[in-house]
């Protein structure tokens, strides 16, 4: 049976499409893709996240422990700071990639990808197990907790009416805890648009009041409810990585364009030895965007060609809302990952023109 989030009766009152999402019953669009996606990016979306899975870890030795978990450096997070990581397992491919908040000296939040929480939290009870850390607690919280992402420019202007604190004291990548219509909220700078917005955790019984309220103050700018349809062209518009897609136990960080999360500096952590292996021979492929120059849509699975020569394959594609032109993410070989590169991609047993271009792909998309 489907999992629901506690928003679910909402979504089908909506009216949304509804599909299996890793186990979970989510919507993928209510409106369409295209609208949601453009009115994310002109106003505010909102986005049900509620099946994103979260751990505490608490004690004296849970920067320890972290440490050695993930591959970013925890010990430079600030109370109130969200750093983006990714755990990996020996051989240097990827458990999941994560947010890190941390609450408090001893004490710290994970937020990992609904598909992958049971085994996220089963990796990290294995490490923890098998590690030194007798002064860990693990909890998983993913029940507990519901949670919704509000994107776009509108998105401060809109929640400011709900929540008394100062929303502009809030930095980029850090949490505050505070209320938003009278529910105690942890209110969190961050998302997965590339837009400004926040992404809020609550009680999950208070879902559908906070819903309600979100919708009923963004009325007058245009808000719209956003499915995982949006979620993803939003996402590859800004080459954020989608687990599954751009990152798996058979891709590595240094790979995946996540180098700069990989902190060989702080000492050891799980994959450290195979990942410095590979940066000291260099990776096999590159995640490289395209951009289609001849008409075509990309799409996960499709072949990456130099001339007549398979030298890649794509790990997500779609027709840019903004762009109006099909664009792709795709592992090739490391000598064909450069800005400007001539490639083409195979589609429907014919190949079409595009070559590698600099990204996010509408970082100047409103000049």
């Amino acid at each position: 049976m489907l999992k629901k989030t506690p928003l679910n009766r909402i979504h089908r009152d909506l009216a949304a499409r509804m599909v299996d999402f890793g186990g979970w019953d989510m919507p993928v669009q209510y409106t369409g893709v295209i609208d949601e996606h453009l009115a994310t990016r002109e106003a505010a979306g909102l986005f049900d996240v509620s099946h994103m899975g979260e751990v505490e870890v608490r004690g004296a030795g849970a920067l320890a422990y972290i440490q050695h978990l993930t591959i970013n450096d925890a010990a430079r997070l600030e109370i109130g700071q969200v750093q983006y990581s990714a755990i990996c397992y020996p051989h240097g491919g990827i458990v999941d990639d994560v947010t890190l908040y941390r609450f408090a000296a001893d004490r710290f939040l994970f937020c990992v990808n609904a598909s992958n929480a049971d085994k996220d939290y089963a990796w990290m009870e294995q490490v923890l197990e098998e590690g030194d850390f007798p002064d860990v607690e693990l909890r998983n919280l993913s029940d507990d907790y519901a949670q919704l992402a509000l994107q776009g420019p509108a998105a401060e202007t809109i929640l400011a009416r709900l929540t008394t604190h100062n929303l502009k004291d809030i930095r980029y990548y850090h949490f505050a805890e505070g209320q938003v219509a009278g529910v105690p909220t942890i209110i969190s700078r961050t998302g997965y648009t590339g837009e400004d917005g926040f992404e809020l955790y609550f009680a999950a019984e208070a879902a559908e009041s906070v819903w309600t309220a979100l919708m009923a103050a963004g009325s007058e700018e245009g808000i719209k409810p956003c499915g995982l349809g949006a979620r993803d062209t939003l996402r590859l518009e800004m080459k954020f990585a989608l687990y599954g897609h751009e990152l798996s136990s058979e891709i590595s960080p240094l790979e995946a364009g996540l180098g700069w999360i990989t902190k060989f500096d702080k000492g050891d952590f799980i994959g450290r030895d195979a990942l410095l292996k590979q940066k000291e021979k260099g990776v096999p492929r590159r995640l490289a965007g395209l951009v289609m120059t001849d008409r075509g849509i990309p799409r996960d699975g499709y072949p990456v060609f130099a001339g007549e020569e398979q030298v890649g394959t794509v790990t997500s594609g779609t027709m840019s809302p903004c762009l109006k032109v099909g664009i792709a993410l795709a592992l090739v070989r490391p000598e064909c990952s450069g800005v400007g590169k001539e490639l083409s991609i195979g589609i429907r047993n014919r190949q079409v023109a595009c070559r590698v271009a600099k990204t996010p792909f509408i970082k100047n998309w409103r000049d």
